[in-house]
């Protein structure tokens, strides 16, 4: 995994300013990068705090000090409650909820540690995930959280379906003026979401944004109009190890070293130079390439750049980077959270 220094943080510094420019929290995501320095050069260009999906991204970033951490996923389960209650204990910690049953757990988590959780209630704004859709159902929740013995109400959360945020934007604007007239103050309004990240359609009412995959880019942002191939900071280095017809060439980067996800592209990722390959095939260790309408043919032995589709599954795949600049290595970096999916 090679991921070009200059390209990634010039895409911080651009969102960062952007960010500042439309007067709302930057809270990027880490589970694109999961990486301890990348965080810390965030958190130095602006950044707000940082956004995680699991308490072990979140143990991983408190531990190199990192100090404010939303949590975006429901946790439950006596073992990871006790981690999370300890999470909250070192560091101004929000999560999220759509439930009561998530609420009665979160405030035995945060009583037994001894602190204090901001909750922000998760909302279905038309992306079908996670979330509650009534606004009477959310001020209910509220009610119910603001009540919890070591919780604190702090707003909304949202992920809204890509092309969506004007109805995402109308939805959490009935929410809001459904909980002010419950003598609710939602002072956070959480969105989030790379595809439209540079789109002021719908942001009206949000007070921060959760972006992760904009460090790097991918195939999959440049299909959607969000980034150019010269801001796409990760690539896969791989080999071509045979040759065994005119028309195939086999790499030793397979379904281990590139995502399995399509997204909607035809093949596993974009051959840099060799727009015509198409990694037709993914094995565990190897990727198929269909050569047969390239004007010129890799051969065995020779190194091919890929382009993965999606990269934030890429960097859970590999333990360090390989950073370079200007097509040389200038070091290596450790993929800190990598595997801590719980």
């Amino acid at each position: 995994m090679l991921i070009d220094a200059d390209i990634a943080d010039a895409n911080l510094t651009r969102w960062q300013r952007r960010c500042d420019e439309a007067g709302i929290a930057n809270r990027p995501h880490i589970k694109t990068h999961r990486s301890i320095a990348w965080a810390l050069r965030q958190i130095e260009l602006g950044a707000a705090g940082i956004t995680v999906q699991t308490v072990g991204e979140g143990e991983v970033m408190v531990g190199a000090g990192i100090s404010d951490i939303l949590l975006t996923s429901n946790t439950l389960g006596a073992a990871k409650l006790a981690r999370l209650g300890a999470l909250a204990a070192r560091c101004d910690l929000a999560s999220v909820s759509d439930s009561v049953a998530v609420v009665d757990a979160l405030a035995g988590s945060a009583r037994a540690a001894g602190a204090r959780i901001r909750i922000l209630i998760e909302c279905d704004t038309g992306g079908g995930r996670c979330g509650l859709s009534e606004p009477d159902a959310i001020v209910d929740l509220a009610r119910y959280v603001a009540a919890a013995e070591g919780l604190t109400f702090g707003g909304l959360m949202t992920y809204p379906a890509a092309g969506t945020r004007r109805k995402s934007a109308q939805a959490l604007e009935a929410t809001i003026a459904a909980l002010r007239a419950a003598s609710f103050e939602p002072a956070v309004i959480s969105t989030g979401g790379s595809p439209d990240m540079w789109s002021d359609e719908g942001l009206e009412p949000v007070t921060e944004y959760r972006a992760g995959t904009y460090i790097y880019n991918d195939r999959s942002l440049i299909s959607r109009g969000t980034a150019s191939l010269d801001q796409c900071a990760m690539t896969v280095l791989a080999t071509v190890v045979s040759r065994p017809t005119p028309d195939r060439a086999i790499i030793d980067a397979g379904s281990k070293a590139l995502t399995s996800d399509l997204l909607g592209l035809q093949g596993y990722g974009m051959l840099i130079g060799l727009p015509d390959a198409v990694i037709y095939q993914l094995n565990e260790e190897h990727g198929l390439i269909d050569v047969s309408k390239c004007e010129t043919r890799p051969e065995v032995g020779d190194r091919v750049r890929i382009l993965p589709n999606h990269t934030c599954v890429v960097s859970n795949l590999f333990d360090r980077m390989l950073v370079v600049r200007g097509g040389k290595l200038l070091g290596t970096l450790p993929v800190d959270a990598r595997g801590r999916s719980n």
